[in-house]
């Protein structure tokens, strides 16, 4: 599977990033006859992200996320266990870790995104401590359910980043799941809750604001709106937290620390011609219908790496497959790409150990339900529960990696 050094190999299309994105839209590829198809990818594992707030809130074990890549890269589809580094719009080539190169027909790029877990000073010292813990991470997730589990009192602090993230409002899934754990152990009154939000609501849509809200209150955590992680001090176990704006600052102590970090595209591909000139977070710039770069047309993107306009969720990744599934095919068969993304996305708001409040949005954070004109999943209910914890794991492992789905 793996060049050896110095050697060289061409494909027809040639995937970067083996995560949801690039298995997902190889297996629809296949599906449409499209043989010639390379993931590069230098994880041996492939991990099912949105069961992370599960594992850090108690409701999941870390081994139902995980999966072997070799077990999940479709059959036909090359797996090359290697490190992008580099792309050569010029030359048509990637450029491997191992010192070999790639060359393609058609690239799509789609690494995911990364945790800047060193931008804000102290917090990544504070994750390496015994008092802080994230469901952004898969090590750090069981640690966090650990440090929930066997808290009966203080001050737990979670936070949210500012942005471009991946399911930003994920963050908030552990909270209610440890708070729901924490009123079952009748400790909850003597748990301080904080969650710090950039934002200056709790999400953006009044629907799913007014369901958080509820909630929020229910549980009683306190809310620092419109606020950022400024900065951690893990040995007096303080967070410095900036409110936006205004520049006040507050300090504040915290038994429990729960972050999730700044994010960004990967460094290496920050540094090719893929950005839109003077993007900062360093995604790569595309057409946000036809998923395909404006410069380079034999360039795709799609996932949390690419610049498209709504909020970057699994749930935003299976039109998104569909659609750079379609035009790119279209485009090899000599055609013009016609199918469009329409922004879709969605977040499933864990609220409770056996409850959901289910958003689903467009890029403008207005509602898009998946049956038109019914709101009812947007309301706290054990149905949304049953089908997030349990159904959508299955369907991810059988059939939307499988490009089925």
């Amino acid at each position: 599977m793996l060049p050896a050094p110095g050697e060289n190999r061409h494909h027809q299309v040639l995937i970067i990033g083996g995560g949801n994105a690039g298995v997902s839209l190889a297996g629809r590829l296949q599906r449409y006859g499209i043989k010639d198809v390379a993931i590069v990818e230098p994880r041996g594992r492939h991990l099912y992200q949105p069961l992370f707030s599960h594992i850090a809130g108690g409701t999941a074990d870390a081994f139902e996320a995980v999966r072997l890549q070799s077990a999940v890269t479709p059959r036909g589809t090359t797996w090359i266990q290697d490190r992008a580094e580099a792309v050569s719009t010029d030359t048509r080539t990637v450029s491997l870790a191992s010192g070999s190169s790639v060359g393609y027909d058609h690239l799509v790029v789609c690494p995911g995104i990364q945790n800047d877990w060193t931008s804000v000073p102290g917090l990544k010292e504070a994750m390496d401590g015994p008092h802080g813990g994230s469901n952004y991470d898969y090590e750090l997730a069981p640690k966090a359910w650990r440090l929930f589990r066997d808290l009966t009192h203080g001050t737990v602090v979670f936070t949210q980043p500012p942005g471009p993230a991946s399911c930003a409002g994920a963050a908030q899934k552990p909270m209610y799941l440890a708070c729901d754990h924490w009123r079952r152990q009748g400790v909850l009154q003597d748990i301080r809750v904080v969650l710090v939000v950039p934002t200056p609501t709790i999400f953006g849509m009044d629907l799913i604001d007014e369901e958080l809200g509820r909630k929020i209150e229910e549980y009683g955590i306190e809310v620092r709106y419109s606020t950022e992680l400024a900065s951690v001090d893990p040995d007096a176990r303080t967070v410095r937290l900036e409110h936006t704006p205004t520049g006040a600052v507050e300090e504040l102590g915290y038994s429990v620390l729960h972050a999730v970090p700044p994010q960004s595209a990967p460094d290496w591909l920050k540094t090719t011609d893929l950005p839109a000139p003077g993007n900062p977070g360093g995604f790569v710039e595309v057409d946000p219908l036809l998923l395909r770069h404006p410069r380079f047309p034999e360039i795709w993107s799609l996932g949390d790496a690419a610049s498209t306009l709504n909020s970057k969720s699994g749930a935003a990744l299976r039109p998104q497959a569909k659609v750079l599934a379609k035009n790119l095919r279209a485009v090899i068969k000599g055609r013009t790409p016609t199918a469009r993304y329409n922004s879709y996305s969605a977040c499933p708001f864990v609220v409770s150990r056996s409850t959901v409040v289910f958003s689903e949005f467009d890029d403008r954070y207005s509602p898009m339900p998946t049956v038109p004109g019914w709101d009812g999943l947007a309301r706290e209910r054990r149905l949304t529960f049953v089908i997030e914890r349990i159904v959508l794991p299955k369907v991810y492992w059988n059939l939307i990696l499988k490009g089925r789905a």
